[in-house]
């Protein structure tokens, strides 16, 4: 006979048998205050590389971060087998907070981010002058992508042997953009110092349209470090993709993190065919011209800076700002515009 309130002890209540064993569920998570810290290096099919101190450890997403993606350049922790042993699997379970997030969609109506990289510090450009042709839409949209996301632009043009830098180096030097310049015959004597200089001290992720020799200069960059290149098509003009996959490479084989002010990370990601901007608001690229932001204070609510009531007209009218600069703050919103292939 069942009994009921004050008189019933624990044999009266009713236990529900767990199919899944014994052990009660609960939501409540380990903190893993002692777990290590680690760098992405590399992601391959649910797999993730990472830097932990010294060694290379390979790992796998614990279950309690959900959706929560892991991406190259991303600070994790990690618990288990840290030994980087053969055969062995870590677990990442929590992804620190990031510096930087640099995202594209697949074209501008793709409502969908994709993340490239995380943590990075400056984009380097890179852009063949020849065989392909550049594509000024491209650079421009990724310096879009890069303003939006706080990371310092970085031209490189590369095959200077094929082709001359000043025509395009022409459009781009009112938005005070450093830049690079190397050729195929240079690269293949070494002479890949005068970028690794501008590389040194900082995390730097590499874009490029396939065929530019984007991978050819990474290869340069990291002796040792090989990576697949492709040629590119004599009809299409356009390159085959060789880099599958996203990995963060040191420079001068010092494995560090932070990189040191001798040292450096060049992070080569897959070559592009678009760069679409759906994720960019508008109303942050301003924040890439400093000679040309105070100027907005006399904007209407919601200004597009391209309109006749934009009160930059006014502002670069005055002197206080170079004509050529509003011209290319005008070019570079006018490409979140633009639908059409790049």
């Amino acid at each position: 006979m069942r009994r009921y309130g004050k008189h019933t002890d624990e044999d009266d209540i009713k236990v529900r048998p767990n199919r899944r064993g014994s052990r009660p569920r609960t939501h409540t998570r380990p903190k893993h205050e002692d777990a290590a810290e680690g760098f992405v290096l590399t992601v391959d099919r649910g797999r993730i590389t990472c830097l932990v101190e010294d060694r290379t450890v390979v790992a796998m997403k614990a279950r309690e971060l959900g959706r929560k993606s892991v991406v190259v350049g991303d600070r994790v922790a990690v618990v288990g087998d840290l030994s980087g042993a053969k055969d062995t699997l870590a677990r990442i379970v929590r992804v620190e907070e990031r510096s930087s997030v640099l995202r594209r969609t697949a074209d501008d109506n793709d409502p969908y981010e994709r993340v490239v990289v995380a943590n990075a510090d400056q984009l380097a450009i890179v852009t063949a002058l020849a065989d392909p042709e550049p594509r000024p839409r491209l650079i421009d949209r990724c310096l879009v992508a890069a303003y939006d996301a706080g990371l310092e632009p970085l031209l490189v043009l590369t095959k200077a042997d094929l082709a001359p830098a000043d025509p395009l180096l022409e459009t781009y030097a009112p938005l005070g953009v450093r830049h690079v310049v190397t050729s195929r015959d240079a690269l293949a004597d070494g002479g890949a110092d005068r970028v690794r200089e501008l590389l040194l001290g900082r995390i730097t992720a590499f874009v490029g349209h396939s065929g530019v020799g984007k991978t050819t200069l990474v290869n340069a960059l990291v002796p040792g470090r090989q990576r697949a290149t492709g040629q590119v098509n004599a009809v299409t003009g356009r390159g085959r993709h060789t880099t599958t996959s996203a990995l963060a490479l040191p420079l001068r084989g010092e494995m560090s993190f932070p990189p040191s002010e001798d040292g450096g990370w060049v992070i080569d990601t897959p070559g592009v065919r678009s760069f679409g901007l759906h994720h960019v608001d508008p109303s942050r690229v301003i924040h890439a011209f400093p000679d040309l932001e105070p100027g907005t204070a006399d904007c209407p609510r919601a200004c597009s800076h391209d309109e006749p009531d934009c009160a930059l007209d006014a502002w670069v009218a005055e002197g206080h700002a170079d004509p050529a600069r509003l011209h290319s703050l005008r070019r570079l919103l006018a490409t979140r515009e633009r639908h059409e292939g790049d």
